[in-house]
């Protein structure tokens, strides 16, 4: 993509990865608008940032979609890109009983949200000269961790689904770039300085150089063995993933 000169709307833009792309795309001169649950979190990284601009939403309910897309068409004529970046990641048992209320917002918030919102922009986004949507996914969309199953399954769906947008868009100004972060040391589950993540501005400057290129997929050196679809082998490197973190578990 482009990396300049653009409108960009970023949801979960006020922590972790999304509020560190948000502050990327704004030092290269992007207008940047962010989304969150919370207007003071707004308020905060508009403060530190002069200039990008503030939006509440949840993601994880459609009236509420309708309404931002709405505003952004009205208020930001310009946008062309689009970042689905916001997630929720809880632990949970797929061995034992899953909670169903925690398993819906799992699934509204990451992906059903990025589904609706594409959904309610991607009429206006065809209309600019050039536009791209990013979907955030994960590498646990190809390795699952087991103790976030449902987190997981909804980065998968969500990297079938970038894979069939991307086709459906082929002949149009749209393009689809997903990025699968590794663990990297945010809020997500906690942020504790444990050496196995990556550390955010090391994760932020590769994957801004990685979509300021064509790639369809932007993923980190550090993630790419696992990332090669291991094929037969599946079974045996998923297994052998989560024994490694049941002997040395992720804090929370």
């Amino acid at each position: 993509m482009q990396t300049t000169e653009n409108t960009i709307f970023i949801t979960g833009g006020t922590s972790g990865i999304g509020r560190a792309l948000a502050e990327a795309f704004h030092a290269l001169g992007n207008k940047v608008v962010v989304a969150g649950r919370r207007k003071a979190l707004l308020d905060e990284v508009s403060a530190a940032n002069p200039g990008i601009d503030g939006i509440e939403l949840d993601i994880a309910d459609p009236d509420d979609i309708a309404r931002v897309a709405a505003r952004l068409v009205r208020d930001y004529p310009a946008l062309n890109v689009l970042i689905n970046n916001a997630g929720i990641m809880p632990f949970d048992d797929a061995g034992g009983h899953i909670d169903d209320a925690q398993a819906r917002r799992i699934i509204d918030t990451n992906l059903l949200g990025p589904i609706r919102l594409t959904s309610a922009l991607i009429e206006h986004l065809k209309t600019q000269p050039r536009a791209t949507i990013i979907h955030n996914t994960s590498v646990l969309a190809y390795l699952p961790l087991a103790s976030t199953a449902v987190y997981s399954a909804t980065k998968a769906a969500l990297h079938s689904y970038a894979l069939s947008q991307r086709f459906q868009l082929r002949d149009t100004s749209v393009r689809v770039q997903e990025i699968a972060p590794p663990w990297v040391d945010t809020d997500l589950i906690r942020k504790s300085g444990d050496p196995r993540a990556m550390p955010l501005d090391i994760f932020i400057a590769k994957t801004m150089a990685g979509l300021a290129t064509d790639a369809e997929e932007v993923i980190v050196d550090e993630i790419r063995d696992l990332r090669n679809n291991p094929g037969s082998g599946e079974h045996a490197l998923v297994n052998a993933f989560n024994e490694a973190l049941v002997a040395n578990p992720i804090p929370v």
